[in-house]
């Protein structure tokens, strides 16, 4: 096979090719589109795009649905089946197959190690609420009692032993 090499031009557009896999990631991936964006040909816009990022396509978009899976898995109160779809995989085999490659442990698996015990997980709005509110917003008062804003819900406070910072536990 000849040595793929890219010119400074095409450069630009294989990157441009690669910011929409990013972006649209979770996407079904149509390659002679993305191909075209770049300018290539279907094949040897795999060739170029390995010769450039040391992956193939596919194995490139794989890898950023593995990693997005991975954080889902650890903040999100989903099942593996729903993280599958979300993330743009088709087959539950498939996604736990390649899961377990990437990252040595099976979805499942994965989640126990890095979520804890089982521990319930949060909504994220409820966890930057609780961490001091959301970029450019007022921080949200400690306690229900200091809360005077009307737009800022009350919290109830969270049941004794359950973890919560304002349980009375340490943690």
């Amino acid at each position: 096979m000849g040595r793929v090499t890219t010119d400074p031009g095409h450069l630009k557009q294989l990157r441009l090719a690669k910011d929409a896999m990013d972006r649209d990631w979770a996407e079904p991936l149509d390659l002679d589109a993305v191909a075209a964006h770049a300018g290539y040909s279907r094949h040897h816009f795999i060739r170029v795009f390995k010769a450039a990022y040391g992956d193939t396509p596919g194995r490139y978009l794989s890898r950023r649905r593995i990693e997005r899976a991975e954080e889902m898995l650890r903040t999100a109160n989903l099942s593996v089946t729903e993280i599958c779809t979300l993330v743009g995989f088709t087959s539950l085999g498939t996604f736990s197959a390649r899961f377990k490659r990437a990252t040595g442990l099976s979805p499942s698996e994965y989640r126990a190690r890095h979520v804890g015990r089982g521990a319930a997980l949060i909504p994220g709005c409820y966890a930057m609420l609780w961490a001091g509110g959301f970029p450019n917003a007022p921080a949200a008062p400690a306690t229900p009692a200091e809360r005077t804003t009307p737009d800022v819900p009350d919290v109830p406070d969270a049941p004794a032993g359950s973890g919560h910072r304002d349980s009375g536990e340490a943690g």
